[in-house]
């Protein structure tokens, strides 16, 4: 059954991976999408793709979510031109630098906390008084299996993702006696432009790795999300973690050869 036909869904960092998989995922369910990306001219090329192939409405707005006040000012819009949506997918997120605390970047963390943490914050607080206004709706933050077990000089990045984890189950708390619903899906290892962005565009690192395994595809990422939004309003699957069969932990992870 297609529960997600005619809903309004709002996906941050919507350019590339995971946010971009899931934008074609909810345009094939027939949903009506708000997408938003700090790359205008990929989120404009992603926009008429999606309404050429599946002919649903597609709104879209550059914004970077670390940014409150656009970020507010873009909810206010969003309440103005009637775009409120039933679904939020908290998307934006990155990682930068793979190296010890003690010799870490303060630039790098204040990307990863400012995005990872504080975005996705200021998305939810300015998204969900609509929300609780209506008394429906549903929340999926995108989370990271970081957020269950610290690996070597994963610190920081580390640390956003069980903020996210956290959130996400406080989140659930203070929606307690409200239709809405809130889910985090948790993937391990997704081979999308997440190494590059770490390894500061170092392609060669980057590949590796995904190297002498199958990763996880954005798109599997996608039917999860897709698995939770569809499911009944009186079932809300809050925590759902994800790793390629050849991963069973952060640490565990079988390579060939």
């Amino acid at each position: 059954m297609n529960r997600i036909e005619g809903k309004r869904v709002l996906i941050t960092g919507t350019s590339s991976g995971i946010g971009k998989a899931c934008a074609v995922a909810f345009a094939q369910r027939r949903a009506s999408l708000v997408l938003t990306a700090r790359r205008g001219e990929r989120l404009i090329e992603l926009a008429e793709r999606l309404r050429r192939e599946h002919e649903v409405e597609v709104a879209t707005h550059v914004l970077d979510v670390r940014d409150r006040q656009a970020v507010l000012a873009f909810a206010r819009s969003l309440e103005a031109d009637g775009l409120v949506p039933d679904v939020l997918v908290n998307n934006a997120g990155l990682a930068a630098g793979l190296t010890k605390l003690h010799e870490g970047s303060f630039e790098d963390w204040d990307r990863m906390i400012d995005t990872n943490l504080k975005g996705l914050l200021n998305v939810s607080r300015a998204v969900l008084p609509s929300m609780v206004a209506r008394n429906s709706g549903h929340v999926v933050n995108l989370g990271s299996i970081a957020g269950h077990l610290v690996y070597p000089n994963g610190n920081v990045y580390n640390a956003t993702k069980f903020a996210v984890r956290a959130l996400n189950e406080a989140m659930n708390l203070d929606l307690v006696g409200t239709r809405i619903r809130v889910s985090s899906i948790d993937p391990g290892a997704v081979e999308t432009e997440f190494s590059l962005v770490r390894f500061a565009g170092d392609e060669a690192r980057a590949a590796k790795v995904y190297q002498g395994y199958q990763p996880l595809r954005p798109e599997d990422i996608a039917e999860a999300v897709l698995f939770v939004v569809n499911a009944p309003e009186h079932v809300n699957v809050q925590q759902m973690v994800v790793m390629p069969t050849a991963q069973r932990s952060s640490y565990v992870l079988h390579r060939e050869g």
